[in-house]
Parts: structure tokens; sequence; C-alpha cells
């Protein structure tokens, strides 16, 4: 349980680096949330909340990119190197082998 807490938070400051709204609220949300289920004895829910918490981390290291406003209609992506992938070039036709 403790080696997934301290995963999302170094997930979390990896995620939103250089915005202190973004880390805060994720931190009180994660913090909250262990908080929330502290005294929990069943195993089986112990399982399914770990198994939550493993998935959000997940989503949050591959689906989350920052973004900044710089014009009232114009936002700049910055997405992590993690992020990142090649990008194969569709063909109408395709090309055997």
């Amino acid at each position: 349980v403790l080696k997934l807490f301290k995963l999302l938070h170094r997930t979390r400051q990896e995620v939103f680096k250089n915005d202190s709204k973004a880390l805060e609220a994720a931190r009180q949300k994660i913090n909250e949330e262990f908080r929330n289920n502290r005294d929990e004895t069943s195993e089986e829910k112990i399982i399914e909340l770990l198994k939550i918490a493993s998935d959000v981390e997940v989503i949050l290291r591959t689906s989350v990119i920052q973004a900044i406003h710089t014009d009232s209609d114009k936002i700049v992506l910055i997405p992590r190197k993690e992020l990142l992938q090649d990008n194969t070039p569709y063909l109408d036709k395709p090309t055997k082998k």
C-alpha cells in the first residue's frame, strides 16, 4: 500500500511539474483517498482499492498532457517524452513487405 502511495505521488510530481495548483489538488486527492480507506480490513476490498489506485497511476502517466493558454484562442501542449510515440503515416494502398 505504501509503495503504491509513494508511486502515485512521484507520478503526480512528474505529470503536473511546474503547475502548483494541479500538484496541490492531486496531492490532496491522493491523501484523501488513502486516508478515507485507512481502516479498511476486508482483503477483497483492499485488493480492489489497490487495483483502482494502480489504474489511476497508469492513466496519469500515459494519458495526461499539460497545456498552457497563450492567447484567448491558443493552447500550447507540453507532452512528456514518455508520451511521444513514432507515428506511422497513413497510406491509401498498403505496401506488401
